[in-house]
């Protein structure tokens, strides 16, 4: 099997260097969503789409690109900081592929743990039966990362919760207002769109939601 993969590549890779990058790769869509800040953005992305109206605007293609570039831009110190600790010192020849994923989890799972709240933790320590750690650092990733997505999921839907407040009250307003008019057939929300684009476009709505995302962030 290594001599396959080996000439496979026409010996230019070894065959293990192969098959780590090729498992990589295929893990590669499930550590972004799972163990960065992609999922609280796109969630509050989805969120401010429909608290809007606007079911297709931006598309969802463009929705996950700028989630993706946000994540990227969130996830930039532990970026460096695995290229410096982790991979640069494996190219070089310093350490072993195993030493290297090694020092690669940590600046990830010190990312997660900052981002998720205590109890959540607690309660995933607890469900799991392990001892409970003095060193938070020193608990698997088999409980960080569930604990992290968990805690995702609380903020992105809290974010949510609180973006359509707003929106929400100038539905209540038109609607209300086109009741006392005695305009009951004319639909409420084609009235209220333009004023929730108004509203958006007034507070300057995007940067406002992308600078909260990333501060959001320890």
């Amino acid at each position: 099997m290594s001599d396959l993969l080996t000439q496979l590549n026409g010996g230019s890779v070894p065959a293990l260097d192969l098959i780590l990058l090729l498992t990589l790769v295929a893990l590669l869509p499930s550590v972004v969503v799972m163990m960065t800040s992609f999922t609280r953005t796109i969630i509050i992305l989805s969120f401010t789409r429909n608290a809007m109206g606007v079911q297709q605007a931006p598309p969802n293609m463009v929705m996950v690109g700028i989630a993706l570039f946000l994540t990227l831009y969130i996830m930039n110190p532990v970026i460096q900081q695995i290229n410096e600790e982790a991979y640069q010192p494996y190219v070089r020849e310093e350490i072993s592929q195993e030493e290297a994923v090694e020092r690669m989890v940590i600046p990830l799972k010190e990312f997660m743990l900052r981002n998720t709240y205590k109890s959540t933790l607690d309660n995933f320590v607890s469900m799991s039966g392990i001892q409970v750690q003095e060193d938070i650092m020193d608990y698997p990733l088999t409980v960080v990362v569930p604990a992290f997505m968990t805690s995702e999921l609380k903020w992105g839907f809290t974010a949510g919760f609180l973006l359509y407040l707003p929106f929400l009250l100038v539905d209540i307003i038109v609607s209300t207002t086109l009741m006392s008019m005695g305009m009951v057939m004319l639909p409420p929300a084609m009235i209220s769109m333009p004023f929730k684009l108004l509203l958006f476009v007034t507070v300057d709505g995007w940067e406002l939601i992308f600078s909260s995302i990333v501060s959001s962030y320890r």
